[in-house]
C-alpha cells in the first residue's frame, strides 16, 4: 500500500512539474513565409501560437421565389416604398445622432434648446420639400425604418426633444392620415423589408 502510495505522489509531481515547464517555456510561434507580411492576432494555445484574424460577415441571400405574379408585384411595390423612403430615415439617424453630440458639449439649457430648435428647423424643411408626399404606405414603412436606424421611435424622438404634449399631439394627427409614431421594426416580421435594404447597397 504504502508503495502504491509513494507511487502515486511520484506520477503526480512528475505531472506538476512538466506542466509547470510547459507554462514557463516560451511560446511556439509559427514559420513565417517570404509572403507572410501581414500582422495578425494570435493566441496561445498551451504554448503554441496560433494566429487568427477578424472577417467581415458575409451575408448569403436566397433568391426570392415568388408562387404568383401578384405576390412579385407587391414585392416590388413594397422594394419601391423602401427605397424610396430609406434615404430619409438615415438622414434622421445622421442628424439625430449628430444632436446627441451637440447636446453633450452644450452644459447650458439655452445652447441646448437651440440646437433642438436648428434640428428641428432641419427635419421640417425636408418635410416640407419632400416626405410630405409621401404616400400612406410609404410613410408607414418610414416610421419602422426610423426605428431601425435610430433605435427609438419617432413619438420617442419628438417626445424627447419637443415634449410629451408636442408628441401625443403629433400622434393624432399621424393617426389620422393612418400613421403611427409609434410603429417599431421587427426583423421577423418585416423580413422582406430586411432583405431588400441588404440587397439595396445602402451599407457598402
Amino acid at each position: 500500500m504504502k508503495f502504491k502510495g509513494l507511487f502515486f505522489l511520484f506520477i503526480v509531481m512528475i505531472f506538476s512539474l512538466s506542466l509547470k515547464a510547459q507554462e514557463n517555456s516560451e511560446p511556439v510561434f509559427p514559420k513565417l513565409g517570404k509572403a507572410d507580411t501581414i500582422r495578425v492576432a494570435s493566441t496561445n494555445d498551451n504554448g503554441i501560437m496560433i494566429p487568427w484574424m477578424q472577417l467581415d460577415d458575409v451575408i448569403i441571400n436566397a433568391p426570392h421565389i415568388f408562387k404568383s405574379p401578384a405576390e412579385r408585384a407587391a414585392y416590388n411595390r413594397l422594394r419601391y416604398n423602401v427605397l424610396k423612403v430609406m434615404p430619409y430615415a438615415l438622414f434622421a439617424k445622421r442628424r439625430y445622432e449628430q444632436l446627441e453630440r451637440d447636446l453633450v458639449t452644450a452644459p447650458e439649457k439655452k445652447q441646448q434648446k437651440e440646437l433642438v430648435k436648428q434640428c428641428d428647423r432641419e427635419i421640417k424643411d425636408m418635410f416640407n420639400r419632400e416626405i410630405k408626399d409621401l404616400t400612406i404606405t410609404q410613410g408607414q414603412i418610414l416610421t419602422k425604418l426610423i426605428d431601425r436606424e435610430v433605435g427609438r421611435t419617432t413619438y420617442d424622438i419628438v417626445k424627447q426633444t419637443k415634449g410629451g404634449f408636442a408628441a401625443f399631439s403629433y400622434q393624432i394627427i399621424a393617426r389620422v392620415v393612418g400613421h403611427n409614431l409609434k410603429s417599431t421594426y421587427n426583423i421577423n416580421e418585416d423580413r422582406d423589408i430586411e432583405s431588400i435594404i441588404r440587397t439595396s447597397g445602402f451599407y457598402q
